[in-house]
Formats: structure tokens, C-alpha cells, sequence
């Protein structure tokens, strides 16, 4: 097997050249990496002899839109959120996807049926599906722990500091059900100006005791440090220093903003013929149910979900710490790509004029 390289962020924008028998790949780096790597990198390279040369970004969608923009494009291959794919595929910065390239479910069922609705775009193809929710350090709250979004904000019932995503999206939209707004009625709300303003003014509550974080790999760190007590972030980056590392956390589901991440491939990927080969690869039934085994996400194929029991520990039930579990879809938030493809950069512009209030 070719040996794995792992390339640094600043490297993304270097403009660095793969040969025919390379694939350059961007994702998000720490736990969820390893769990690509692991999945989908390792035996595509040892089926193929492509070797893969993994790129952490903080969020990919940034880096490919620049290259393709600037008409340089390195990067063969992309892991983005769905609202980005939708963006750039609007745009005309991604390779079309035809939907009967990808493999069947082992008992023949099409891709486009055993796919989870949404997962396959015109550009895009998903491979997992994640959750935003909060986890707290179970060592503060030994009694009486936190286990609604609307205790994330009692700074009286639990005092402490807050990590909280330094980014409109998402973070508005938990606001605004920690503050009595039905899930299935946040982007009717937030699509007013009295909305938004309702979700900035919950924030005010606790902007002064918020640590404001942007890399997923932060709020882990950022709890296990005491450096706040709760904080927003990525459900399987919490799996990974709950189970894989031993952190005392405990996860709160209600209100889990849940979101696909997809593989996109951008206009002028150098290696596009291989990048194809390798999203069919890395998103058949199989290949998902081994990423299972790496990370608490849900793989994006309804056939996935059967092969998916143990953590690669070799005893951790993996069905508990899924956002997917039933038991776990608690009030959750299902993101609106379409409302965010439009609104991304006004809410944007407007969440960081009051961040600097």
C-alpha cells in the first residue's frame, strides 16, 4: 500500500500538482479524517494504487471555491456541508454528478432509492449525516446535568462559560429553539428581520460568558481544557474524546441541528476521471458502514445502517451515540440548504456586525 500523505492547511492554496496516480483530497481534519482515511482512502489505495493526499481545511467549501474562481484548480475532490454543495453547484463551480454511476445496495435496490432524501444533489453526493449539539463536562454538573438546548443558555441554573460556533448558521437557529420556537417553524422565523432579531437578542443572554470557537476540532478541546463548562460542536468529534480519549462528557440531543456532508468535485479537477471513481468507491454500502466504525455519523445509505454494530475498539454499541438513532432525535433542527444557499451572506454580514457590538 502506498504510503498516506497528510498535508498541512496552507498548503491548499499552493496550487500543487497531483500526477494521474494522485487524488488531492480536502475534508475537515481531526477524528473525521481519520475516519475517511480509515473507510475510504486505505483500500481505494490499495484497490487502485492511487495514492491520496488527505488536506485538512476549516471548511473545504472555502479553498475550492477559490482555486475554481481563479481557474487553478488542485484540488480533485471536496467534503463540503449541503448548503455549500447547492451553493457552488449554483454557481457553476462543480462537476455534475449522474446518479447511475454510483452502486446499487447489496441486494440490488438503485442508489437513488437507498440514498437517505437529500443525499444525492445534481452536484453533490453525501456520505454521511451529523449533528451540531451540545455536550457538557459531566465533572460541573454531577447532580442535576443540563439536558435541553434552553439550559445552555440558564447561566443562572448552571453558571459557567459557553463555547459557541463563531458562524450565523446554525447558531441562530439553536438560539431561536432554546428561545420556544418550534424546529419545523425556525426558518419561517428566521426569515423576518423580527426573527433574527429574536435569535440575537437570546445571544445577548450569554455573549459575555461565550468563548467563540470556528475549527471543529476547538470545542473538545475547549471542554477537556475547562476552558467552558457546555459548548456546540460536532456530535463525533465529542464521540471520539468521550469513548476514544475517555473525556467526562455528557451529550445533549434536544435540538440537534442535523446536516449531510457531501463529496463534491470541482470544475477543472485535474484528475476528475479517478475523483469519480473514488466518491462511487467511498459511498457504497459497505465503505459507509466502515466510517461508522471510526466516528458517530450516520452513514448516508439506508443499506449502511444494518453492517453498522461495534466502534473500532471492538465493544462500544455505535447505535447510541448516532444522531440518526431514534432515541436521539429529539426535537431536532434539519437544516435548509436552499434557505441558506440565499441568505448565507446577509446573515452572515449581520451576525458579525452585532458580534462586534
Amino acid at each position: 500500500m502506498k504510503k498516506l500523505l497528510i498535508l498541512s492547511t496552507a498548503l491548499v492554496g499552493a496550487g500543487f500538482a497531483a500526477s494521474a496516480q494522485e487524488l488531492n483530497i480536502v475534508s475537515w481534519g481531526g477524528a473525521y479524517t481519520v475516519s475517511q482515511v480509515e473507510a475510504y482512502h486505505k483500500p481505494f489505495t490499495e484497490m487502485t494504487g492511487i495514492k491520496i493526499n488527505s488536506i485538512d481545511a476549516d471548511n473545504p467549501a472555502s479553498p475550492l471555491k477559490a482555486q475554481a474562481e481563479a481557474g487553478n484548480v488542485s484540488i480533485d475532490l471536496a467534503d463540503v456541508e449541503l448548503s455549500d454543495a447547492i451553493r457552488l453547484c449554483d454557481e457553476g463551480l462543480l462537476e455534475e454528478i449522474d446518479p447511475a454511476m454510483l452502486p446499487p445496495a447489496p441486494d440490488g435496490t438503485p442508489a437513488t432509492e437507498d440514498f437517505v432524501p437529500g443525499a444525492i444533489q445534481d452536484c453533490a453526493v453525501a456520505n454521511i449525516v451529523w449533528g451540531t449539539v451540545i455536550a457538557y463536562d459531566k465533572t460541573k454538573f454531577p447532580d442535576a446535568p443540563p439536558s435541553t438546548l434552553a439550559d445552555f443558555f440558564d447561566l443562572e441554573k448552571y453558571p459557567g462559560k459557553r463555547g459557541l460556533l463563531k458562524s450565523a448558521k446554525r447558531t441562530l437557529e439553536m438560539a431561536l429553539v432554546a428561545d420556544g420556537v418550534p424546529s419545523d417553524q425556525v426558518y419561517e422565523v428566521l426569515g423576518t428581520d423580527e426573527g433574527v432579531a429574536r435569535a440575537l437578542a437570546k445571544l445577548d443572554t450569554i455573549k459575555d460568558s461565550v468563548v467563540w470557537w470556528e475549527a471543529g476540532a476547538q470545542p473538545p478541546q475547549l471542554l477537556a481544557d475547562g476552558e467552558v463548562v457546555m459548548t456546540t460542536g460536532y456530535n463525533g468529534r465529542f464521540f471520539a474524546a468521550e469513548v476514544g480519549e475517555g473525556k467526562p462528557f455528557g451529550t445533549i440531543w434536544d435540538g440537534t441541528y442535523m446536516d449531510y456532508d457531501l463529496w463534491v468535485i470541482p470544475k477543472g479537477a485535474p484528475n476528475k476521471e479517478a475523483a469519480m471513481k473514488f466518491l462511487a468507491f467511498s459511498t457504497d454500502t459497505q465503505r459507509l458502514a466502515d466510517q461508522a466504525k471510526w466516528i458517530a455519523y450516520g452513514p448516508a445509505r439506508k443499506s449502511s445502517s444494518a453492517l453498522v454494530s461495534l466502534y473500532q475498539d471492538g465493544k462500544t454499541e455505535m447505535a447510541p451515540y448516532m444522531p440518526t438513532n431514534p432515541a436521539n432525535m429529539i426535537n431536532p433542527i434539519w437544516t435548509d440548504p436552499t434557505f441558506w444557499a440565499d441568505r448565507d451572506v446577509e446573515l452572515s454580514e449581520r451576525f458579525n456586525a452585532w458580534l462586534a457590538s
